[in-house]
């Protein structure tokens, strides 16, 4: 088999996810070559190579916003796929939340949705044998017969039983200490796709990768990923566990030395308000060489946050600004504009927001609402950007207040919507 990654710098943490999983099972690549391709261009120029190898897999793992581009590059390289007789599987956020119309719309052959650490290897080894995998759990597709079938998600896994770096590829990415989130914001894929128990990497495992990752790579520094760097060892991901999140920092510097690089709280690792105490920045300030720190506030209206479940109040948020900046933080602070049943007087509070923590030194990233897949938000309209926030992003933008892709995302959520409500690219 013939195995080609769709590699880019948007996917590239996935990739290196699933090579690391297939690492656990070596004698895979005794049989599956594995190769990367960043564009249809490039694989197109690279036929000669895929021929005569067995069966060949084109592997995408993509988000929402993407799948215009990704649909193009498969109708692209629709005539290498029939030279071939390759076929395509899909995996990542989106695919994860729209299985179906991955496979019926998108036109690919399978659709692995949930966590792939277990299920895409299960999926090669059976295309290695030759057997059908419809009804894998994990897995939609359609059997011989043509019949679409939907093997739901695909089982909770613990990370730890699984490397996040790839030696044999020498690749190498910021360390997933932290999957699942108890919130579930009716914005956001997380919960309904990694669940709401939280599950953390044991420090004993962080320090092997650690150490096998600086003597492959020579690694100085260390990067997380997790979607609340305060959470790390609390039992149930919302209170702040002190004593593991120290005993995780004074691990690394041990394993990095007084040279190497902490990087915590910043991407692709934010804060939650509610999680910004005294001592957790005291904390935080001691090992990390990050000045800045990303909070996700979301809106400063407490009715849109309490509708969306975020789990911490408008007063929380200004809280945490001022405790970063006496601790010696910049605060980054994410606001999602357009957010399902905002009003005038809500958007009003989170303009209001905004100019006062740009006042009290804080940083803005503005978004634009957009549809995921699997969420509560899933099917509403998407926000369209209020003439009030166009005249604060006006106003403090030359002052290199505020910053996004609010444009671009209100663009691309005019189309998520009607794919996600009809089902039209």
């Amino acid at each position: 088999m013939k195995l080609c990654f769709y590699d880019t710098p948007l996917n590239k943490y996935s990739v290196t996810a699933l090579l690391g999983a297939m690492e656990s099972r070596p004698w895979l690549f005794e049989e599956i070559g594995v190769l990367f391709f960043s564009s249809a261009r490039e694989l197109l120029e690279r036929e000669g190579e895929l021929r005569g190898g067995g069966q060949v897999v084109l592997a995408f793992s993509f988000f929402t916003s993407q799948i215009w581009e990704i649909h193009d590059m498969l109708e692209e390289l629709r005539p290498l796929r029939e030279r071939l007789g390759a076929v395509c599987v899909g995996g990542g956020p989106h695919v994860s939340g729209d299985g179906e119309r991955t496979v019926t719309v998108l036109g690919f052959d399978y659709a692995l949705m949930g966590e792939g650490e277990v299920s895409f290897p299960a999926l090669l080894e059976k295309l290695l044998r030759g057997e059908d995998p419809a009804g894998m759990q994990g897995l939609c597709c359609r059997d011989h017969s043509g019949k679409l079938v939907n093997g739901g998600i695909a089982a909770r896994v613990e990370i730890e039983d699984f490397d996040p770096v790839s030696p044999r590829f020498r690749r190498y990415g910021p360390i997933e200490i932290t999957r699942g989130c108890p919130y579930g914001c009716a914005f956001c894929q997380t919960g309904s796709l990694c669940g709401r128990r939280v599950r953390h990497r044991s420090l004993e495992s962080i320090r092997e990768v650690m150490e096998r990752a600086r003597g492959l790579f020579k690694l100085r520094f260390f990067r997380a990923l997790t979607p609340n760097a305060l959470s790390y060892g609390s039992p149930n991901g919302v209170e702040v566990n002190l004593e593991a999140l120290e005993g995780l920092l004074k691990m690394l510097r041990e394993v990095l030395g007084e040279e190497g690089k902490i990087y915590l709280g910043y991407f692709p690792s934010e804060v939650r308000p509610n999680n910004v105490t005294e001592e957790s920045v005291a904390l935080l300030r001691r090992f990390v060489c990050n000045d800045d720190l990303v909070i996700g506030a979301q809106s400063g209206s407490d009715r849109i946050l309490k509708a969306a479940h975020r789990g911490h109040t408008a007063e929380e948020v200004y809280r945490a600004v001022d405790r970063l900046h006496r601790g010696g933080f910049v605060a980054n602070v994410d606001f999602i504009c357009g957010l399902p049943g905002e009003t005038e007087e809500d958007a009003r509070l989170s303009v209001e927001m905004i100019e006062n923590l740009a006042a009290r030194g804080a940083k803005i990233n503005v978004h634009s609402f957009m549809p995921l897949p699997q969420t509560r938000y899933e099917k509403e309209m998407y926000g369209k950007l209020r003439q009030s926030y166009i005249d604060l992003i006006r106003r403090l933008t030359p002052q290199n207040v505020v910053y996004g892709d609010w444009v671009q995302q209100g663009a691309l959520a005019r189309k998520m919507h009607r794919y996600l409500s009809e089902g039209i690219l």
